[in-house]
């Protein structure tokens, strides 16, 4: 008994600590939407405080709405993330299956090598995935940022997709074997749905650095026709003057679609995290 309510109080301490720094996570969010609906004179005169019926302006959603395609970068982005995820998702999914459940020459040094993706920094190749989309004909293309962001997220999710897949019960897959399943369906119905909080969390992991990147669509897919959010938000940024109402009303409509994903995945997310927390 008392090691059960040991558990269970480690377990509300675990969940109070996310909850805690999610909150003070979500402190500049809150900060950005709220000034997004201040005049420009509110937003550095009291940065802090809610809007007032003499401080509410619109002007930024309006500058954002009328200036540029922001129904366009908002659809590139959601393209490019969603795909992105899921091509992350599988892969990872499978290269981990792979690694975790059979045992064959340089399974170890493979694991190894996708494991040093997550600590070479992809951008220092910046150089040659360019010279690789222009020989391939995808520079200016969603295709070009979706490869990328592909290979950036697959070491992380096979990391940790691995660990979680070692867990899983041998008789389960073994049961699953004798009945005459396939490997195929071993993975998609016996596994997957048993590491749900690790791609969870490997999703959410993943889908924040996509989202907010900058790099590779200023330098592969720059075009008007491909640019994403938060390039498009750039353009409301210059040497000399800032539209600080638009540059926040952009920033807090990007915010939205990150806010949705997050609680679709916060429980699987914070059942991820915890896992080995209450053992």
């Amino acid at each position: 008994m008392s090691i059960a309510r040991h558990s269970t109080s480690r377990s509300l301490a675990a969940h109070a600590v996310l909850i805690l720094y999610t909150l003070i996570a979500l402190f500049p969010v809150f900060v950005i939407v709220v000034n997004s609906f201040k005049s420009r004179r509110a937003i550095f005169a009291e940065p802090l405080a809610l809007p007032r019926a003499e401080t509410f302006d619109l002007v930024g959603y309006r500058t954002v709405l009328q200036q540029g395609d922001f129904l366009l970068y908002f659809q590139n982005s959601m393209i490019v993330t969603l795909a992105s995820l899921f091509f992350v998702l599988l892969f990872g999914a499978m290269a981990a299956f792979a690694l975790s459940e059979y045992r064959f020459r340089g399974n170890s040094l493979m694991g190894l090598y996708l494991a040093l993706g997550i600590m070479i920094p992809i951008r220092l190749g910046t150089v040659a995935i360019l010279q690789m989309m222009v020989a391939s004909g995808l520079v200016n293309t969603l295709t070009a940022l979706i490869l990328v962001y592909t290979a950036q997220g697959l070491p992380l999710a096979v990391f940790i997709l691995s660990e979680f897949m070692r867990n899983v019960s041998d008789d389960l897959k073994n049961a699953g074997r004798i009945d005459g399943l396939s490997e195929y369906t071993i993975f998609f119905r016996l596994v997957l749905p048993l590491v749900r909080p690790a791609m969870a969390t490997v999703a959410v992991f993943t889908m924040i650095p996509i989202w907010n990147d900058l790099w590779f669509p200023l330098i592969l897919a720059p075009s008007e026709e491909t640019k994403t959010l938060t390039l498009g938000s750039q353009s409301f940024i210059g040497q000399f003057v800032t539209d600080w109402n638009a540059v926040l009303a952009a920033l807090g409509l990007a915010i939205v679609p990150v806010l949705v994903l997050y609680l679709i995945f916060s429980r699987q997310l914070i059942r991820g995290i915890t896992a080995g927390a209450v053992k």
